[in-house]
């Protein structure tokens, strides 16, 4: 698919995502993410790669940290646990609830997307896209039985391993050397089926 297409898909809704907080129509972005839930059923998890003002963002911290030549880090194992994924989404939920009921205007998603930016300053994108971000908390059930995702053609993988050292959000899984694609963790960035040397990932129906 285009990248140039993508990338200027993610500015589009880079800079919606500043007019909505900027403007006080913080609504606006619960909509749009209201319909990337509703999506990500049929298509898989689209926001997260085209929507996502914390993503986008990311991306481009990441680019730096390669041209400074800042080395990979590893995500902290204490804070890499499905249980702390869970605890921050009831905490976001909690907070997001006691601003509507009060009337009280919390700067949730503004405090989320710094959090993003600056975390993925320290660590790897993936720390953020698999134990941190909320959004992504709730987009992995409907991600997992999206009709649609990215999977491995298996009679043209070489075994290379590309995919999974690209995969912001280390969805790609290789158990027995068989490559495939966890479609609850895949971001549809597309920077595997971009990287894949021998074209063996195409975005297309779920073959499970």
């Amino acid at each position: 698919m285009n990248e140039f297409l993508q990338r200027l898909v993610q500015a589009v809704f880079l800079l919606l995502f500043a007019f909505a907080v900027f403007s006080g129509m913080i609504q606006l972005w619960l909509v749009v993410f209201l319909l990337g839930i509703a999506f990500t059923f049929l298509l898989g998890r689209g926001y997260c790669g085209w929507l996502c003002p914390i993503n986008t963002v990311m991306k481009v911290v990441t680019f730096l940290k390669k041209k400074a030549g800042v080395k990979k880090q590893s995500s902290p194992a204490i804070l890499s646990r499905d249980g702390v994924r869970y605890l921050i989404l009831v905490l976001f939920l909690a907070t997001f609830l006691f601003s509507m009921i009060t009337g009280r205007q919390i700067p949730v998603l503004p405090a989320l997307f710094a959090a993003g930016v600056i975390l993925t300053l320290f660590f790897p994108e993936e720390f953020w896209h698999r134990y941190l971000c909320p959004y992504g908390t709730i987009l992995r059930g409907p991600g997992s039985i999206s009709r649609f995702k990215l999977n491995i053609d298996q009679d043209r993988c070489n075994g290379c391993g590309i995919c999974k050292r690209v995969c912001p959000a280390a969805a790609v899984q290789s158990p027995a050397g068989i490559y495939s694609i966890k479609s609850r963790e895949c971001l549809l960035g597309l920077d595997c089926s971009r990287r894949c040397p021998q074209g063996a990932i195409h975005y297309g129906k779920n073959s499970g």
